[in-house]
This record gives C-alpha cells, sequence and structure tokens, in this order.
C-alpha cells in the first residue's frame, strides 16, 4: 500500500497589510510543536518576507484581491508557496543593492533561508514563489544561491488559479 501523503495546509488571506501577521501566525501554529525550534523562526520570517511581496507586488485591489498559502512536508522538506493574483508581469528576482537602499532585501533573505526556492506562473493569473526549509539544520547544498529548487515539487492542485 503506498504512503498516504499529508494534507497541506492552506489559507486565503486579503491582500492587506494586517495579513502578514496573520498569515505568520497561522503557518507557524500549523508547524509541529517537536518541529518549532528548528523551523519556526526561519518559517515565520520566510512567510512575512512572501506575504509582504505579494501584497506589495502582486495585488491589484486590497479589498478584493486575496493572497494564497500552501504548507507541506515533502521530500525532508517543509514547502511554502505564497502565491498573489496579479498579472505575472513582473517576475520576483534577486536584487544587487549597495549599503544605503531601504527596500529591496526581502529575497535575499528568502534567499539566504530557504534551502531551494523558485518562482513560477500561475495558469489562469499570478505567481506563486516556493520556498524550502530542511529538516536537517545547515542542509542548503553549496552553490544554490537564487537557483530555482528542482526538487521542489509541489502539489499540482494547491497551486492552481
Amino acid at each position: 500500500m503506498p504512503e498516504i501523503p499529508v494534507v497541506p495546509a492552506h489559507w486565503h488571506f486579503p491582500a492587506h497589510p494586517a495579513s502578514v501577521r496573520r498569515a505568520r501566525h497561522a503557518v507557524t501554529e500549523t508547524l509541529p510543536h517537536a518541529l518549532r525550534p528548528l523551523l519556526g523562526d526561519d518559517l515565520s520570517l520566510l512567510t512575512s518576507e512572501l506575504v509582504t511581496n505579494a501584497i506589495r507586488y502582486g495585488a491589484c485591489r486590497e479589498d478584493e484581491d486575496l493572497i494564497e498559502l500552501v504548507l507541506w512536508p515533502a521530500d525532508g522538506h517543509y514547502w511554502l508557496a505564497v502565491s498573489d493574483p496579479g498579472t505575472g508581469t513582473g517576475k520576483p528576482a534577486l536584487s544587487h543593492l549597495d549599503a544605503a537602499s531601504e527596500n529591496g532585501r526581502g529575497l535575499l533573505l528568502v534567499d539566504s533561508l530557504a534551502t531551494a526556492w523558485t518562482v513560477r506562473p500561475r495558469p489562469a493569473r499570478g505567481t506563486s514563489v516556493i520556498a524550502g526549509l530542511s529538516l536537517r539544520q545547515g542542509a542548503r547544498p553549496a552553490g544554490a544561491v537564487g537557483r530555482p529548487g528542482p526538487t521542489a515539487r509541489p502539489c499540482p492542485h494547491c497551486l492552481t488559479g
């Protein structure tokens, strides 16, 4: 008999700045208690950065648009996908900033925390940013900086528009 996978946790939040705190709380509370000391802080920071970016760059109408989050364990990682309802014209990318820059460090934080991350267009509209945290601390592969995660295999049903 095949192993039955864990059902992903799934949320929708309004594209409003107040949703960042709510999303962070929902995601970290869903993490099993035994994993919170290992992944809780990094997962909370990833959630904050990705939801903030989705609201800032992927939503058009704060009162109507929803940001989608999916959290699931697979392949020795916890994967977080944050999807926005935008047009998908501006693909998130790492920035090269100088010391005086006041913004633009969110994906640099994601890149430094995640074992792997990638950006995927959604079938209908919008963009998903998917980031994985290894269940083994310090397991980030050498040379993975900014490279889309080839092991990221999100559930296609969870990320479709």
